[in-house]
């Protein structure tokens, strides 16, 4: 038996809120799992549909939940971690393809993906900070990160896990990071930039 009810608590960063369910019963803990469709986030205010099930603990909570009005779209977040994967290796291929075309120095990929891989496990580690009600990574950090290279591993970690993937000010600064870190890299290609680099090469070598 289905039952509806509206949101009236939500905490985004750690995925789960609570549901008062219409007739002002008991309020029912509902976690980011129970929603079929994540293509949307709940809101505070939000109508949904689920069923009542329990914890391990034998505390009520909802299970199979609809938001109002959604229609189920299963492979949503699977093609939007597709196309961050994509758009991640693209970028690392050209990066890849500069080494042999432009004699850009090989470090620089390795750098790339080795930036890349911390950046995803400091994701990950923030994530499982959120949930646990742990201490954060500062966002300064995780933006420090993707200007230093480790765009692709953030932007494959906020669909995969999802995390930061919907705080629009925390998107738009990292927005931020991958034109400037892109544009250095494409500067990189000029005769002064590849010169710069260099140098630069040289001089941590």
């Amino acid at each position: 038996m289905r039952s509806k009810g509206k949101i009236s608590s939500w905490n985004d960063e750690k995925g789960y809120g609570f549901i008062t369910p219409f007739g002002n019963g008991r309020r029912i803990f509902v976690h980011i799992k129970a929603f079929r469709n994540r293509g949307r986030r709940p809101e505070i205010g939000q109508v949904v549909t689920y069923a009542l099930a329990r914890d391990p603990q034998g505390r009520p909570c909802a299970t199979q939940a609809f938001l109002a009005g959604e229609t189920p779209r299963r492979h949503t977040n699977a093609n939007r971690t597709a196309l961050s994967a994509i758009g991640a290796s693209a970028f690392l291929l050209f990066v890849g393809t500069s080494v042999v075309l432009f004699k850009t120095p090989a470090a620089v990929i390795a750098l790339y993906l080795f930036a890349s891989a911390i950046t995803f496990v400091v994701y990950k580690i923030d994530k499982a900070a959120a949930r646990k009600g742990g201490r954060r990574t500062p966002e300064r950090t995780l933006h420090l990160l993707s200007l230093a290279g480790g765009w692709p591993g953030a932007l494959v970690a906020q669909q995969k896990l999802p995390h930061k993937s919907k705080k629009q000010p925390f998107r738009a600064v990292f927005w931020t990071t991958v034109i400037i870190n892109c544009g250095a890299f494409v500067w990189t290609l000029t005769p002064s930039g590849a010169a710069a680099l260099r140098s630069l090469v040289d001089s941590l070598v």
